[in-house]
């Protein structure tokens, strides 16, 4: 259980803390050093699954700690910077995501439950999805006020996360759907 990748996904939780203590830092830079905090985090969601499939390490608790991990950070990011950015434009987005998660965790647990676990397994396009989150969020926390173009690029990179995840949402309800229109068993 305690190899290098599952290391780093501990280290990518234990880096949220950190991460959101730095970005409140009354300092000029602070927006630098969690955008950096946050891309290095992103940066071991790669290296540790890249890791394991290379070293075979791959663990039943990495696999289900590595989804979890990422969806902490995103949300503890999105969360922060709804504060900054506090306009239906973007909280729409980041409704649709933080949603989006709450629907395919509890998904795949009833899926489990069934003895389905396959049916909604992690697919490319939910791979795609946590990237293009990860550098939309990453965009908009390096934003300033002077910066304006990188807000309305990192605008653009959120709304392009926000339709990856509707569209992966629906994939995984795709497969589930045979499970889910059943009749319950009476």
């Amino acid at each position: 259980m305690w190899n290098l990748p599952n290391i780093l996904t501990l280290l990518r939780i234990l880096l949220i803390p950190v991460f959101i203590v730095v970005y409140y830092l009354p300092w000029e830079w602070h927006h630098i050093a969690s955008a950096a905090i946050f891309g290095a985090a992103a940066l071991t969601d790669w290296v540790d699954g890249y890791l394991a499939r290379r070293f075979n390490q791959v663990t039943a608790f990495g696999a289900f700690l590595d989804p979890v991990a990422d969806k902490l950070i995103v949300a503890a990011a999105l969360l922060l910077l709804l504060e900054v950015y506090s306009t239906p434009w973007f909280a729409l987005p980041v409704i649709v995501i933080i949603g989006r998660e709450l629907v395919i965790s509890a998904l795949r647990e009833w899926m489990a439950g069934l003895g389905y676990r396959d049916s909604v397994a992690v697919s490319v396009i939910g791979k795609v999805k946590t990237w293009a989150q990860m550098i939309a969020v990453a965009l908009l926390l390096l934003a300033t006020p002077e910066r304006e173009w990188l807000i309305m690029v990192g605008f653009c990179a959120i709304y392009v996360a926000a339709l990856l995840t509707l569209w992966s949402m629906l994939l995984y309800l795709k497969q589930a759907w045979p499970q889910l229109s059943a009749e319950a068993d009476k």
